[in-house]
């Protein structure tokens, strides 16, 4: 097997290099190659690059060659997908997986919305790659990445016992925070939280007299958490996975508005 790894955090993240060494460990899962961001692009969302060029610059990730692009998440899916794998390994070859992480804090509830992480991994299963988005819950203390992604690793195994997931699927892992990680984690299939996020903003005044907002609210703190819900079963310190999907359209509310514009 052949995979793509990459990220948000930017190449030269913990997060990542514990996501390579696990992907690769004693009993490597396959052939990793490294495409990720040059700097720190957390909730960039699925922005892509247009109006500049997307300077690539070969590196070395654990000692094996990489590729960090000056980019967005999705950006590196793209040029990866489109050149950078091919030149690597022949014309029409693509990996058989991507995995993007393993991201330093969860992914979970409507973060995905917000999350490179995520994205990368979206955009990976848009363009017919399956693909599995990792993310490491943070809670305070100094986190254990290389023992989120050996867990993270366990999860993957699993998903992957029974073959490949389909060609346009993507998943979420979300690892609970490694100092509440139990030894063996259960792992559990669930929808993701939809309840808002509790926004807040410091309002301060800059030395020149200018007033700005800065961003300080938690980014776990829902206005509500469902149970059942990766939000729920995170914080219940279970290894949650959510299939997620690209197409945001309300396919039960087609029936609604059609009736409205046609008059009925």
């Amino acid at each position: 097997m052949r995979i793509l790894l990459t990220n948000d955090d930017g190449i030269h993240a913990p997060g990542i290099a514990a996501m390579h060494r696990a992907l690769l460990g004693d009993d490597p899962l396959g052939e990793v190659y490294t495409v990720a961001p040059l700097t720190v692009q957390s909730a960039t969302s699925h922005g892509v690059t247009f109006h500049q060029p997307l300077m690539s610059r070969p590196t070395r990730l654990n000692d094996q060659e990489a590729m960090a692009v000056d980019g967005r998440p999705a950006d590196c899916t793209k040029l990866a997908l489109t050149n950078l794998w091919p030149e690597r390994y022949g014309e029409g070859s693509r990996p058989d997986l991507v995995v993007s992480g393993m991201n330093a804090g969860a992914n979970c509830g409507i973060n995905v919305l917000y999350s490179g992480t995520v994205a990368a991994a979206l955009e990976a299963a848009f363009l017919g790659v399956p693909s599995i988005a990792v993310s490491l819950h943070l809670d305070g203390s100094r986190p254990d990445y290389d023992r989120g992604a050996r867990a993270a690793r366990v999860a993957i195994d699993r998903l992957l016992a029974g073959g490949l997931p389909a060609q346009h699927e993507a998943l979420s892992i979300n690892i609970p925070a490694t100092e509440h990680l139990p030894e063996e984690p259960e792992l559990i299939v669930c929808p993701m939280n939809t309840h808002a996020l509790v926004d807040r903003y410091e309002r301060r005044v800059s030395p020149s007299g200018d007033i700005y907002y800065w961003a300080a609210g938690h980014g776990l703190d829902f206005r509500g958490t469902d149970e059942g819900t990766d939000v729920h079963e995170l914080f219940e310190r279970k290894v949650t996975v959510t299939p997620l999907a690209y197409d945001l359209t309300r396919h039960d509310r087609l029936g609604f508005w059609r009736e409205r514009v046609n008059g009925a």
